[in-house]
């Protein structure tokens, strides 16, 4: 449901007093905020009310993919986004950290933000050193700028190549950006799909800052685990400076069972292959929620279940340390003690 529009409030006639020599100024009216933009049609808002989870996650647990959006009336949305959602700030946000009993986050910047970081950056500076922040920024950004978003705790930006989000994502300015932000110590977030990979696995490789591939680079899950597809992908983390992030199972799955009604062994058919890269990189994985979830069409997954997706993936005490608090503590906040 669209919000409505804030009312304009009129600004008042002076009225013309040429016989007194001094005539009081007239107050101005308030300026009116612009009507607030109504959701994509069909947009599902993120689950209300979610279960508390069966496993306990590990104390110093890391949310390292997660957003905000607006909310809208405080942080406009940028007008060259491709979709509109639902109000998902920070307050909500830490709030689900609370109940899921998740330590800290790393707040993604949404591309219905653009490369306006204020929501983000907001959102990371009233966790009180509990989050850490990656934006989307321009090539022509300016060193002073860069470090100001360090100082505030950004930690890397983010490159999306996922044709239905992003026009182009042109391969001289994204270079530039890297090569601007690898004196900060930050890194790279890619966001792609699978499909893809064959044909920018190059320039990814030619990047001089580590990356974190989001969503284990978006598998085609229809496909063996052991097929050419993600066979390509593990041997392309493997020969770089790679982490990946083990999440995004919803988003994944194509014959569920979804994260709903009690549904404790949600998503079998994306199992294997977050169990692989685990597996394979147990120093090198990632996870987080990725709430509000933008885009989802099929179904809003109960948070609450996705946590307890994690044991099928991490199946033993120590692949879950590693992937839900050593590792992302190493990379986002170094030579901090839990």
């Amino acid at each position: 449901m669209s919000a409505p529009s804030p009312e304009t409030a009129q600004t008042p006639e002076t009225a013309e007093t040429p016989d007194t020599p001094e005539t009081a100024e007239t107050p101005e009216a308030p300026l009116s905020k612009a009507p607030l933009s109504p959701k994509t049609p069909g947009w599902l808002d993120w689950y209300r009310n979610p279960s508390a989870p069966a496993f306990r996650l590990p104390p110093g647990t890391v949310d390292a993919h997660c957003h905000v959006f607006g909310p809208q009336a405080d942080f406009p949305f940028a007008p060259e986004r491709k979709y509109t959602p639902c109000d998902g700030g920070k307050e909500e946000l830490f709030a689900l950290r609370d109940h899921l009993g998740v330590d800290r986050n790393v707040i993604v910047q949404a591309t219905c933000h653009g490369a306006d970081n204020s929501a983000m950056v907001d959102a990371v500076r009233a966790a009180g050193g509990r989050a850490r922040g990656i934006a989307t920024v321009r090539p022509d950004i300016s060193e002073g700028e860069l470090l100001a978003l360090d100082e505030a705790g950004v930690r890397g930006v983010r490159f999306n190549f996922v044709r239905r989000l992003v026009d182009s994502s042109p391969e001289d300015d994204l270079h530039t950006i890297a090569k601007k932000v690898a004196p900060l110590g930050w890194h790279v977030v890619l966001y792609f799909e699978s499909v893809d990979l064959p044909e920018l696995e190059g320039f990814f490789g030619s990047l001089p800052v580590p990356l974190v591939v989001d969503h284990m680079g978006r598998p085609d899950v229809t496909q063996p685990v052991d097929g050419p597809q993600f066979t390509r992908f593990l041997r392309f983390v493997d020969a770089n400076d790679v982490w990946v992030k083990v999440s995004c199972p919803e988003r994944l799955s194509v014959t569920g069972p979804a994260a709903l009604d009690g549904e404790r062994h949600a998503y079998a058919d994306v199992v294997p292959f977050g169990r692989r890269v685990v597996e394979e990189f147990p120093d090198r994985v990632l996870w987080g929620t990725d709430w509000p979830h933008p885009n989802l069409t099929g179904h809003m997954p109960d948070d609450g279940l996705l946590v307890d997706h994690l044991p099928q993936v991490a199946v033993t005490a120590e692949q879950r340390h590693k992937l839900l608090v050593a590792n992302p503590m190493g990379l986002y906040w170094p030579g901090e003690k839990v």
